[in-house]
């Protein structure tokens, strides 16, 4: 079973220059669909002292872990010739900045994605190079959106311009890949006898635990007796939410997840994110809350219509109302997650200090699919390197790909370009 990162881990050759332990930066990438309404997501205000707006409101106790991005761009998800496809489009480029090859077929072509670029220099450091979330299922063929084949829409991740990393969007498959030994038939009999015996992961470590606990020191006894429990209480409500059935009132859609409650799959995700970050399991993550063009519906918000149907709203206020409560219902998964990484200490700070998490979509109106003025946020501080708390307003139309470049210097990863980057986006520190 993994561990997570303690404190005598870290060698000689990780201390920072002033001689204080230097802790490993993680980025994640979050993607959520069909645009937001956005008159409820932009601050009104610039700089440090800014209200957060409706859609941002469930962020509030992490506003100074908090950039929000205006004016970001991503021009490959733009039709340039191509056609309608806009969702396919916005899935394909959000991590790429490359136009994706209209095709249904086999022959899909993209672009590296720089989560990839990122998996490639830095995931020999641990034991998974990246991990690929997912709160739908696996779809690498077929016809999703105008032609476009439904690899574009279903992949955030691609480890070439014609090779996905498809995500997982179990739980259990993510649970036991971070914390089985990765032999298929152990696997398979380790699950089978907690089934049968109904014990945790837990019990079948807990020896060894208490022999490291007793060579530890209080700050990594600390840190380890925390996250056993976190391991626990996952694997409780993981066994919760496969024995609840869905409950939806008469009309609405069956959402489509795993378990049936979307919120208890999301958040089941967001603590397999978390619990791989804390071991050390992976720095590299992305996590598609819902491919672009979902249509599926939110019976928890009184909402009936599918979420792609709403969001060709046509200017009607009711609807735009129910995009955003939408969005607000997935801002407030991002606070649980944030609550999750800041609740981790390391050395002085927390996991979330650590970190860098890009949230946002590929589409800025949903009616209007437009491509520009994108829905992005950047949490955490990198490590010291990010200075968060702040409504940066950069000029109309640039590259979203920029803030992937700067990103990756952050992470100590080169690179000339990424799609069609122009540069590193300046002011985030």
């Amino acid at each position: 079973m993994a561990l997570p990162v303690l404190e005598q881990m870290l060698s000689a050759k990780t201390l920072a220059a002033d001689g204080a332990k230097a802790f490993p930066k993680r980025v994640a990438f979050l993607y959520i669909p069909n645009g937001a309404n956005m008159s409820d997501w932009t601050p009104k205000a610039v700089g440090s002292n800014f209200q957060l707006p409706y859609i941002l409101q469930p962020l509030q106790a992490y506003q100074s872990h908090l950039a929000v991005l205006t004016g970001l761009a991503h021009d490959k998800a733009r039709a340039n010739g191509d056609g309608a496809g806009d969702h396919a489009r916005a899935n394909a480029t959000f991590l790429t900045g490359c136009q994706a090859r209209k095709t249904s077929g086999a022959d899909i072509k993209i672009g590296v994605s720089v989560d990839q670029i990122a998996a490639n220099k830095i995931g020999a450091a641990t034991r998974f190079p990246s991990l690929e979330l997912s709160s739908d299922g696996q779809r690498l063929s077929g016809n999703c959106d105008s032609g476009y084949s439904c690899a574009y829409q279903f992949n955030l991740a691609w480890k070439s311009e014609n090779t996905p990393a498809p995500p997982e969007s179990n739980p259990r498959a993510v649970f036991d890949r971070l914390f089985a030994n990765q032999k298929k038939v152990e696997m398979t009999a380790s699950r089978a006898l907690r089934d049968r015996y109904q014990k945790s992961v837990l019990d079948f470590v807990l020896e060894d635990a208490n022999s490291l606990r007793g060579k530890l020191g209080s700050t990594d006894k600390r840190k380890l007796d925390e996250y056993m429990t976190a391991v626990r209480e996952v694997e409780q409500r993981m066994q919760a939410a496969a024995a609840t059935p869905a409950n939806l009132p008469p009309g609405y859609v069956m959402p489509i997840g795993k378990p049936n409650d979307n919120e208890a799959h999301i958040r089941l995700m967001l603590d397999m994110l978390a619990l791989a970050f804390q071991t050390d399991s992976t720095r590299v993550i992305t996590y598609l809350l819902a491919h672009d063009g979902s249509n599926r519906s939110y019976p928890l918000l009184g909402i009936r219509e599918g979420h792609h149907e709403i969001s060709h709203h046509g200017n009607n206020d009711q609807k735009k109302q129910k995009i955003a409560k939408i969005n607000r219902f997935h801002t407030t998964q991002l606070a649980y997650l944030l609550g999750k990484l800041k609740a981790v200490k390391e050395g002085d700070g927390t996991l979330l200090d650590n970190c860098m998490i890009v949230y946002g979509g590929g589409i800025g109106d949903g009616n209007r699919h437009n491509h520009n003025d994108l829905p992005v946020l950047l949490l955490g501080k990198g490590g010291g390197t990010v200075k968060s708390g702040r409504h940066l307003r950069f000029a109309d139309n640039t590259p979203m790909t920029n803030l992937y470049l700067s990103m990756l210097d952050r992470m100590n990863v080169p690179a000339e370009r990424i799609g069609d980057s122009t540069g590193r986006l300046e002011g985030l520190s």
